[in-house]
């Protein structure tokens, strides 16, 4: 058997899980979160992709995993699951037909049964299937949050993965600044740094990493297709590392072969916001004030309808398509009080559109008793990636 964690800690988790389970009313929960899945657990797989749900009660019940074939043997090796239920791929499978059947040897009929919606381990069609299954059978409520809330502080043992996943950041963005010049396809970036995690010792990030050059530095998301970096050019970098499922986040924007006086300037604007916001994270204050710190440095400089609408999210162990453990996103007026052990990446970008320039800044940071700590060891500057020389 594979875990990551001591048995122990998994025992504490599914633990506490159960008694949130039994102060809300809830018998039972319908894991669909693969998120959820790996830390009350330890089960790791794609298998999310298809029909997948794990049966928590709020008794002490053995959990039960009903999953395909395919992933029976992870289940058993990565997992303290011991009740694994295969269901068959045939023309008219019906798995809520088997979670039906699961629910019923388990005395759950007529009973208040939390549900996991908002995950991408259920699709609007398994969620279908499940509705029409347990329709009038049970009353199935929305419980999304309640594993995600036990997640957002870390364990000891889980902030140790987090801050190896801070240092193959660093070492994946000094490896991808230092491959960027001129005539190199900003895919070789992208391989420079992938290469420098996975040869850490990292695994293959949940999303991304996102290298965007030239008029696409201004994008706030990836997309397809090569772009080889011109004499002056600018690239945005922006990507998560990943150890053992959890993810440290990096980002810079730079410039290639010179940068514009323009450029400095917004730099000097986006690391004023990102100090801001840094000193505004801290236990006991809504994450809120966080994006009211961005705000208020954009706004002071004159890019109120530049600036975007929250300035960074939670992050934790997730499984494709996203690095982006959330919520909580950070956002004016987010309620969600800090506490020790969150960790929130903090970025701030900022597009000048009307000239076409990129700038934008961020990095991980997790919430102590006494304020919070940066995990990038890096200097945030902002030099030429390549031959600086100065614009006229």
């Amino acid at each position: 058997m594979t875990l990551q964690f001591e048995r122990a800690e998994y025992e504490e988790r599914i633990g506490r899980a159960r008694q949130l389970l039994r102060e809300r009313g809830l018998a039972a929960l319908l894991v669909f979160a693969q998120e959820s899945h790996f830390y009350l657990t330890g089960y790791d797989s794609s298998g999310y992709l298809f029909f997948q749900v794990a049966l928590l009660t709020a008794d002490e019940q053995p959990i039960v995993l009903l999953t395909r074939r395919p992933d029976r043997q992870q289940a058993r090796e990565t997992s303290v699951i011991e009740d694994i239920r295969i269901w068959y791929n045939t023309e008219d499978a019906d798995p809520a037909r088997d979670l039906r059947a699961i629910l019923e040897e388990k005395g759950l009929q007529g009973e208040r049964i939390g549900i996991e919606l908002d995950t991408y381990g259920l699709t609007g069609a398994s969620h279908e299937r499940v509705r029409r299954a347990l329709d009038g059978w049970c009353r199935l409520e929305d419980a999304s949050d309640l594993v995600r809330r036990l997640r957002l502080v870390k364990s000891g043992a889980e902030l140790a993965f987090v801050r190896q996943a801070a240092g193959l950041a660093d070492r994946a963005l000094l490896r991808m600044l230092d491959s960027a010049r001129p005539g190199v396809l900003d895919t070789e970036v992208t391989a420079a740094g992938l290469s420098e995690m996975l040869g850490g010792g990292g695994d293959v990030p949940p999303a991304g990493p996102l290298v965007n050059s030239g008029p696409r530095a201004l994008y706030g998301r990836s997309v397809c297709g090569s772009h080889p970096l011109e004499e002056v050019d600018q690239l945005t970098i922006e990507f998560a590392a990943s150890y053992r499922r959890y993810t440290a986040c990096i980002m810079r924007t730079a410039a290639v072969g010179r940068a514009e006086p323009r450029q400095r300037e917004l730099f000097d604007i986006v690391a004023e916001a990102l100090q801001a916001m840094t000193e505004a994270a801290a236990p006991g204050r809504p994450l809120g004030e966080i994006d009211d710190a961005h705000r208020r440095v954009f706004d002071a400089a004159g890019h109120r309808t530049n600036r975007f609408s929250a300035c960074g999210y939670s992050l934790g162990a997730t499984f494709r398509p996203s690095w982006m453990d959330v919520p909580p996103m950070l956002y004016s007026g987010n309620g969600t009080v800090g506490e020790p052990g969150m960790v929130l990446f903090l970025h701030a970008m900022l597009p000048d559109e009307s000239r076409g320039l990129a700038m934008s800044a961020g990095h991980t940071l997790v919430l102590t008793a006494e304020g919070r700590e940066v995990l990038s060891d890096l200097e945030l500057s902002f030099p030429p990636v390549a031959g600086e020389r100065q614009a006229a």
